[in-house]
């Protein structure tokens, strides 16, 4: 048929649909879409509608009303509403919201350019290539909607040809779109790392947040193929991750999961393909992101691999982490379990550790390094505290995360002294083995003086600890008479004022140095009768247990606390008490009163 032909053939059907509708000619088929029914008429629906115009040829109905069913239709009866408008040549609009539905119906009914010149088919590929696909907002909306008309919408290719103006679009738009030219890289991803030192969201970004996971994906894939910096999809995907992961925040402090199972597959599917898009470059996400992600992963139990993944990169920013980044809960409500995920936090920091290892190695630049190491060591300081006052947490767990943080990220232990006492305190019933252990997680050498002044009056901490900070004390204040005796003498002063004398000094030097034997061969002598009483207390016990195992006098030997400790802590301190180290006269320094026996408990 000739151009001609046909354009006579098309206004002479347009005619008569028109003739049709004015004279009000009785319908002679029905056809029901779902739920809604349309009585029509043949000649319209089969001059433009070549899969109706095959389902009214294999009718076998006698009668003259011919019912047809259209269930799988794209688009409902919405869809096929227009389509018999278009059929009938009433006029309606085309727009972004319903032309992935017109195209995919055309397609179902067969309304292509055998059956009608200028078909639904023709007029929708028109719009599609002149109008919608030209605009990136447009072309997000048309592929939003064809998400509810698949698969017919794959199989006109609107799914595809959407995606590919969507990435080819947001690649022009954008700045970390890598230039087509090799000439002008260098200068412009120099340009780009220096506008991605801040968080920098396109505003195309929040369209991108109604698509669909697997489209979303799709479209992620189609931008970095068209050559989209990797790290540029980080504000993308917080965006999406905010929007599509909403609620879950609220739910998490709830402690018990009220979410559907169907609503937790969706949302688990949208976590896990989140991960996989994250860039793989260092620091593109900030850490309290990665620890939203890695509550939700938890929470909703991932896949492995997801979990070990986000625990991976926290380690590997761990620096720029805040304390609120690890306290992540346990989501394990039993009573026995503790209130945080300790394991979690523990295999984030040996995380850490073996990536300062591998750059330790590769790189020279060691000051970064170990700046990064003691924020990561008071990091871990305050977790270790926020997490002593947990009855739950084992001895073991605690003591386990403690010998992970590295001697040389700890400057002082007074973060380690502060979490041990927490956690003394918060176990009361440990036995002096256990307490043992905790107070050997820190050194009393690395105290300062104000945590000294406090461990010193602690009664939670074991004797031997005492002594030994007792000790260290001691050694230090001597350590800083001497540097003063050896370094050179100061400046005259003013006239008026007369310069210390150097031998006030040797004398001092010599009173320590003989104090300082003293003490040594004290601290000797009651080692030594710490062990003997043990051996004799243990003789005493093994005996009487056995010959009156009921009997109050064994047990109240073994009550009595050791006279020896209580003797020595009071020689301690009175050999402290002599020490003056500037040689300084107190007032009443010849008729001063013996000092109490409870002195050690008036430290200040």
């Amino acid at each position: 048929m000739s151009a001609k032909k046909k354009d006579h053939f098309s206004s002479a059907m347009k005619r008569t649909s028109e003739w049709i509708s004015s004279q009000e000619v009785s319908s002679d088929v029905t056809v029901h879409v779902g739920e809604a029914s349309f009585s029509l008429h043949k000649f319209p629906l089969l001059s433009k509608c070549g899969f109706i115009k095959k389902l009214v040829s294999e009718s076998k109905s006698d009668s003259d009303a011919t019912v047809i069913k259209l269930p799988d239709i794209p688009g409902g009866s919405e869809a096929f509403e227009l389509t018999a408008k278009f059929c009938y040549g009433i006029n309606f609009d085309m727009s972004t919201e319903n032309i992935a539905m017109l195209r995919c119906a055309a397609e179902y009914l067969e309304m292509t350019e055998e059956h009608s010149v200028e078909n639904l088919v023709v007029r929708a590929e028109a719009y599609l290539n002149e109008v919608a696909l030209k605009s990136l907002s447009s072309s997000i909306t048309v592929l939003h909607k064809s998400e509810e008309l698949l698969p017919v919408a794959e199989r006109v290719k609107l799914v595809s040809r959407c995606i590919d103006a969507i990435a080819y679009m947001t690649c022009q738009e954008s700045l970390f779109c890598s230039p087509s030219s090799s000439s002008n890289n260098s200068n412009n991803e120099v340009v780009v790392q220096q506008q991605s030192k801040q968080p920098v969201v396109d505003w195309w970004a929040e369209d991108l947040t109604v698509l669909r996971i697997d489209l979303f994906q799709r479209v992620l894939i189609a931008m970095m193929a068209r050559g989209f910096k990797q790290y540029g999809l980080g504000p993308v995907l917080m965006l999406y991750a905010q929007k599509s992961l909403r609620g879950l925040q609220e739910i998490f402090g709830k402690g018990m999961k009220k979410i559907e199972p169907k609503q937790e597959h969706e949302k688990r599917v949208i976590l896990e393909t989140i991960v996989s898009l994250l860039p793989r470059e260092k620091n593109p996400m900030s850490v309290s992101f990665l620890s939203m992600l890695l509550r939700a992963a938890i929470y909703l139990e991932t896949t492995v691999a997801c979990r070990l993944d986000l625990e991976k990169r926290m380690g590997l920013q761990l620096a720029q982490a805040v304390l609120d980044d690890l306290l992540i809960p346990s989501y394990s409500f039993t009573g026995e379990h503790s209130l945080f995920d300790t394991d979690t936090v523990q295999r984030i920091l040996m995380n850490y550790l073996e990536f300062e290892v591998e750059g330790v190695r590769l790189s020279n630049n060691g000051v970064d390094l170990a700046g990064d190491m003691e924020r990561v060591g008071k990091l871990m300081e305050n977790y270790l505290a926020e997490i002593a006052s947990d009855r739950n947490v084992s001895l073991q767990k605690f003591i386990g995360l403690a010998e992970l943080i590295p001697e040389q990220s700890r400057v002082t232990e007074d973060g380690m002294y502060r979490a041990v006492d927490i956690y003394l305190k918060a176990h009361p019933n440990m036995s002096d083995v256990e307490r043992k252990k905790v107070c050997s997680l820190m050194d009393c050498q690395k105290l300062s003086r104000e945590a000294c002044a406090h461990a010193a009056q602690n009664d939670r901490l074991p004797v031997q600890t005492i002594v030994q900070v007792l000790y260290y004390e001691q050694q230090r204040l001597r350590g800083e008479v001497t540097n003063d005796s050896d370094s050179p003498p100061p400046p005259p002063p003013p006239a008026t004022v007369l310069p210390p004398k150097l031998s006030s000094y040797n004398d001092e030097l010599s009173k320590l140095k003989r104090e300082n034997q003293d003490l040594k061969l004290e601290l000797l002598k009651m080692k030594m009768k710490l062990k003997e009483f043990e051996k004799e207390s243990e003789k005493k016990s093994s005996t009487t247990m056995s010959s009156n195992p009921s009997s109050p006098i064994s047990t109240a030997s073994m009550d009595k606390p050791p006279l020896p400790r209580k003797t020595f802590i009071n020689s301690v301190s009175r050999k402290l008490g002599k020490l003056n180290p500037f040689n300084i006269t107190p007032y009443n320094a010849r008729g001063r009163t013996k000092p109490p026996k409870d002195r050690r408990h008036s430290i200040s």
